[in-house]
């Protein structure tokens, strides 16, 4: 909390130096943004794809390992739009960070979820066997943290035993490796790394969130509310060109997909990365038609929110979303 406050006073003070406004390239509105290494983040694809030709330009700003500092960068006005898991979202929000969710963009599917794998010869064989064991995940706060406490205390453990589980902060890459040489007892993967890690044999999973939940929206893009304010058609152009990004790797042959994300990455040339994992995408993992957000996407996490001392109170995810901005929404 004593972090969001810093986050917050931050962007307030942003705000009252003239925040929101957006630069232009050739009359283009530019949209600074941070990516994943070796991966292409959806809002990549759909300028790939041509969906926001005219309408917006992406600037990147470097990479990111965490949805948390993701959100964070774009209320304190260092990136224009952020995204995180929605537990992370209402925390930040509820802190008092001027932040709007605007569209959901990852989530859990049968083939797109999030898993907690060990060797095959671990003593680890469910997830009560989780306690006092450490954990490699992608960031403290994210999406990964909240499965660990929600199947814990599934499992009827209390507070002060979930937190016996040491989580330790790992770049995706490198969560695999860590796992095989022991440097963490288990390994929260997902996406590419994980199918990769799969690919190579030798783990099995703990768990993994889709099996204990079932399908999900698990994320969400944020705009600041000055940003979205002064510029409404930029935040809908991106919105909508993102919601048909997702929808276009629904319904395109996987092959074709797989071929277009190593093209991002091979033509972009940004240095140390490696096209080489993208050949294990399953797919979007987002089951909400055109990104559209609902209160479930973030009520699922009250429970997780409310122990770790995030909100004391009810939640009311209609503070922390709109729908306006997808043009994809039925009228």
């Amino acid at each position: 909390m004593a972090a969001a406050a810093v986050v917050l006073l931050t962007a307030m003070v942003l705000t009252a130096c003239g925040g929101g406004a957006v630069r232009e390239s050739g009359g283009v509105p530019v949209l600074r943004y941070q990516g994943w290494a070796s991966q292409v983040v959806i809002p990549e694809l759909a300028e790939d794809l041509g969906f926001f030709e005219g309408k917006v330009k992406l600037e990147w700003q470097g990479n990111t390992i965490s949805g948390p500092q993701d959100i964070q960068s774009a209320a304190t006005g260092q990136v224009d739009f952020g995204g995180a898991f929605g537990g992370a979202v209402a925390k930040l929000a509820s802190a008092g960070a001027p932040i709007t969710a605007v569209l959901n963009y990852y989530g859990a599917d049968a083939k797109t979820f999030t898993g907690f794998y060990v060797p095959e010869d671990s003593p680890i064989r469910s997830p009560k066997d989780l306690l006092g064991k450490k954990i490699g995940v992608n960031t403290l706060g994210g999406q990964a943290e909240a499965d660990v406490h929600d199947v814990l205390k599934k499992q009827g453990f209390s507070e002060e035993q979930i937190k016996s589980v040491q989580l330790v902060v790992l770049p995706p890459p490198n969560t695999e490796d860590a796992v095989r040489r022991g440097q963490v007892d288990v390994a929260g993967l997902t996406g590419q790394f994980q199918q990769r890690a799969i690919a190579n044999g030798g783990l099995r999973p703990v768990f993994t969130d889709f099996d204990e939940f079932g399908p999900f929206n698990g994320g969400q893009y944020v705009f600041r509310n000055d940003f979205a304010a002064k510029n409404p058609e930029t935040v809908e152009a991106f919105v909508d060109g993102v919601a048909k990004a997702i929808e276009w790797q629904k319904t395109t042959p996987r092959e074709q997909v797989v071929a277009r994300f190593t093209e991002i990455i091979e033509k972009r040339k940004r240095s140390g990365e490696d096209a080489s994992s993208v050949k294990y995408w399953q797919s979007v993992g987002v089951p909400a038609t055109h990104g559209v957000i609902a209160d479930i996407d973030f009520k699922r996490w009250e429970s997780w929110l409310r122990d770790t001392g995030a909100i004391d109170g009810p939640l009311d995810p209609s503070k922390f979303y709109t729908n306006k901005y997808n043009p994809n929404v039925p009228k």
